[in-house]
């Protein structure tokens, strides 16, 4: 299942000239692994079974693109809509190219209810 990064207006205009708008950013669900993608500024694989939680986050950020360090990053086209992924063990993921750990992500989505849905544990 694909599930589009949100964009605002802001994170539109601001982004999409720079090869990371809507067309080339989203949150991909497979059996084995979750790939996230900011155009080329943010590639992650982070396997589904280290994604430990997945849940809403109730708060906004001013900030869009994609920014972190110590392994906790944001990666974002909107300042609301947002998930937060625990992940553990650590995954790989690159920023511009450079390889960062991957140990909580935090991600603007068009349907947050619905990528939290796709990460539930299946009973």
């Amino acid at each position: 299942m694909r599930f589009p990064i949100r964009f605002d207006t802001l994170g539109a205009v601001v982004m999409t000239p720079l090869g990371l708008g809507r067309r080339h950013c989203h949150v991909e669900v497979r059996d084995a692994s979750v790939e996230v993608r900011l155009g080329w500024g943010f590639i992650a694989s982070i396997p589904r079974s280290s994604i430990r939680s997945a849940t809403l986050l109730p708060r906004t950020f001013l900030s869009r693109g994609a920014h972190g360090w110590n392994g906790r990053w944001l990666v974002n086209g909107a300042g609301d809509g947002l998930v937060t992924l625990t992940i553990d063990p650590p995954a790989r993921a690159r920023v511009t190219g450079i390889p960062v750990h991957l140990r909580e992500l935090i991600v603007s989505m068009e349907s947050p209810e619905g990528l939290v849905t796709a990460l539930s544990p299946v009973d």
